[in-house]
């Protein structure tokens, strides 16, 4: 068994690099198809960003999958964060988290 002697720390991501959300929460006009996407189908697209996270499907809009998307790209932020865009946007936060998926496989960087 091997113990854990360090966390994840503010800031930093899997490649050592601060990094920030490509696009804003309201920024919905920036991929108006993942918008309708998310405004009509948002258990779609729920299961659309699981799988791109090799996740289960009905984890795509839950704070675990933003935390530890944060985490893994370094994004600065917290749980309690996360749960209150997700409690209070749930809509716009599941938009975001794709808008941002895509534009990091735009820049191979996902």
């Amino acid at each position: 068994m091997n113990p854990v002697v360090t966390q994840p720390g503010y800031g930093t991501s899997s490649a050592g690099m601060a990094s920030d959300w490509q696009t804003g929460v309201f920024d919905c006009c920036s991929n108006i198809g993942i918008c309708l996407c998310g405004t009509f189908f948002p258990l779609c697209l729920s299961c659309t960003i699981a799988s791109d996270m090799n996740e289960f499907c009905l984890c795509g809009a839950s704070v675990a999958m933003r935390t530890m998307y944060r985490t893994r790209y370094g994004i600065p932020g917290s749980i309690c964060g996360d749960f209150m865009l997700l409690s209070c946007f749930p809509l716009c936060t599941l938009c975001q988290l794709k808008r941002d998926i895509e534009k990091r496989k735009e820049m191979n960087a996902f």
